[in-house]
C-alpha cells in the first residue's frame, strides 16, 4: 500500500505544491548498502571506478578469473543510474534507424552492431538465470506508440529493416487494434517488440553485488577517486586519505563521469532524467491502461517511457527532467504527470508517491564505447539512455578484454570515442537542444 506523503496526479500536473518520497521507488524493496565498508588494500590487480551494472559485471568476470578486484564508488554502490532507471530492457540497438546506421557505418558493420545489440538482451537473461538473481525479469514485450500517422509508417519500415538484418521479431499494431495493447486513443498505432523485457533494477543490482562479493571482490562505497596516475607497469589511484596501486584500472561511471578523469570528462555529457511512481491503481483502471503489462514508449524525439511496477498495480513513468524547476520539487515532475494524464485521463485521482532523478551518460556520436585510453586506462560507458542491457554486456566484454580473452571482442571495439571542440558548452546546451527537439515534436517537423 502507498504510505508517506503523496499528491494526486491531477494536482501534480496542475503544479500544486506537495512533497512525496524523493528516492527511487526501487529502493523500497532494495535499499542501497550503506556500509561499513571493508578496508581498501594498498595493492590490487584491478581497480574499478563505479559500482553500477558495468563495474559489477566486470568485477564478476575478473574476480572469478582470479584477479584481485577492488570496486569503488563515490556514493553508495548503485547510487547512480543503475538503481534509478525504469527497468526496461531492450536489445541495446543504437539510437538510429537501421538505414541511417547503414549509411554511417556500412551494411556489414551495421549488421554486426545490430546483432550484438540483440545478444545483449539474450546475455542479460542468461546471466540472471545462471546467477539465480531474483529481480522479476520477464520478456513482457515493448509497445512504442506512434505520435503521428507518419511515425507509424516510418517505424514500420525500420522494423522491417531490423528484422531483415538482425532477425528481430516485431509486429505493427494499427490504431484500430491498439486498445488491446494500451488503454488510450492518443497514438496512431505502434510497433511491438515481443522479446523486449523488464526487471526490477534495484533487486538486479543487489543480486549482482552479492555475486561479486561472493566471488572475492572488494566493494567500497563513499570512496571518490581523486586522481589516476599512470606509471611503469601500474597505476597509482588516489582516494581520500590513501593511495592504491593497481595493475589495471577500469572507469565505469557513465553519466557520473564528470570529475573522475579529464580524458573521459571531455567525452561524456551528463543528461538528467526524471521519473515518478504512482500509488496503487484500482484493478479495473490498471487493466484498462495496461492490458498486456508491457513496457511502453513513444515515437517523439523527446520521448516518455513507462511500465507497470513488478507485481503491483502501479505505473513507473519517466522522461527528461525539467530544467525550469528546482530538483525534487513537485514542479520538477509536473510535465511527467501531464504526459501521463494525456494518455490516461481516468487516472487523475491516483496518487504519485515517488519522484526522483538520475544522470544518463550521452556521447557526442550517440554510440556507447569501450576500450583503453592512450595511457592504458580501460573504460566502458556512454549508453545514451539504454543502459541496462548495454552496461551489463559492456562490463563483461571489457573484463574479458582485460583478461586477454578472444571472446571479449566487440563490434564496438573500433568505433573511435570522440570529443568535441565545444565540449565545455555541452552540458549548458542540453536544455536548449531539448527545447528545440520538443518544438519539432510539437510541430511535426
Amino acid at each position: 500500500m502507498a504510505s508517506g506523503p503523496q499528491i494526486s496526479l491531477r494536482d501534480l500536473a496542475a503544479g500544486k505544491a506537495a512533497k512525496f518520497a524523493p528516492t527511487p521507488y526501487w529502493w523500497d524493496a532494495a535499499p542501497p548498502e550503506t556500509g561499513p565498508w571493508p578496508e581498501a588494500p594498498e595493492r590490487t590487480d584491478v581497480l574499478i571506478v563505479g559500482a553500477g551494472f558495468t563495474g559489477l559485471s566486470a568485477a564478476l568476470v575478473l574476480a572469478r578469473a582470479g584477479r584481485r578486484t577492488l570496486v569503488v564508488d563515490a556514493g553508495v554502490p548503485g547510487f547512480g543510474a543503475s538503481t534509478r532507471n525504469g527497468g526496461q530492457v531492450g536489445s541495446g540497438n543504437q539510437k538510429f534507424r537501421v538505414r541511417d546506421l547503414i549509411a554511417m557505418k556500412g551494411e556489414r558493420k551495421a549488421i554486426e552492431l545490430l546483432r550484438e545489440g540483440v545478444a545483449m538482451l539474450d546475455g542479460i537473461e542468461t546471466l540472471i538465470a545462471e546467477e539465480k538473481i531474483d529481480c522479476a525479469f520477464t520478456r513482457c514485450g515493448r509497445f512504442r506508440g506512434a505520435v503521428r500517422p507518419a511515425h507509424y509508417d516510418a517505424v514500420a519500415r525500420d522494423m522491417e529493416n531490423l528484422a531483415r538484418h538482425a532477425g528481430v521479431d516485431f509486429e505493427m499494431v494499427p490504431r484500430a487494434a491498439q486498445r488491446r495493447e494500451i488503454g488510450t486513443d492518443v497514438f496512431h498505432g505502434g510497433s511491438l517488440l515481443p522479446m523486449d523485457a523488464s526487471l526490477h533494477p534495484g533487486r538486479y543490482h543487489a543480486g549482482l553485488m552479492r555475486r561479486v562479493t561472493e566471488a572475492g571482490a572488494v566493494v567500497r562505497g563513499d570512496t571518490a577517486v581523486r586522481g589516476v596516475l599512470a606509471e611503469a607497469g601500474h597505476f597509482r589511484v588516489r582516494i581520500d586519505g590513501a593511495e592504491i596501486r593497481a595493475r589495471d584500472v577500469l572507469i565505469a561511471t557513465n553519466g557520473y563521469t564528470q570529475g573522475v578523469r579529464a580524458h573521459f570528462d571531455s567525452r561524456i555529457v551528463p543528461v538528467v532524467s526524471a521519473q515518478i511512481a504512482t500509488g496503487p491503481i484500482p484493478q479495473a483502471l490498471f487493466d484498462q491502461a495496461t492490458p498486456t503489462r508491457r513496457v511502453y514508449g513513444n515515437s517523439n524525439r523527446v520521448f516518455y517511457y513507462f511500465r507497470p511496477a513488478p507485481g503491483e498495480n502501479r505505473l513507473i513513468w519517466g522522461g527528461r527532467a525539467s530544467h525550469l524547476a528546482r530538483e525534487n520539487s513537485a514542479a520538477a515532475y509536473r510535465h511527467l504527470a501531464r504526459d501521463l494524464l494525456r494518455l490516461f485521463p481516468y487516472l487523475e485521482d491516483v496518487p504519485a508517491t515517488h519522484g526522483w532523478t538520475g544522470r544518463i551518460g550521452y556521447t557526442f556520436d550517440e554510440f556507447p564505447h569501450l576500450g583503453r585510453s592512450p595511457d592504458g586506462v580501460h573504460y566502458a560507458m556512454g549508453y545514451c539512455g539504454t543502459g541496462v542491457s548495454r552496461a551489463t554486456h559492456f562490463g563483461r566484454k571489457i573484463a574479458l578484454q582485460m583478461l586477454g580473452r578472444p571472446e571479449g571482442r566487440s563490434a564496438f571495439d573500433d568505433i573511435a570515442f570522440p570529443t568535441h571542440p565545444l565540449r565545455m558548452f555541452a552540458k549548458a546546451a542540453v536544455p536548449m537542444i531539448e527545447l528545440w527537439r520538443r518544438g519539432r515534436d510539437a510541430t511535426g517537423l
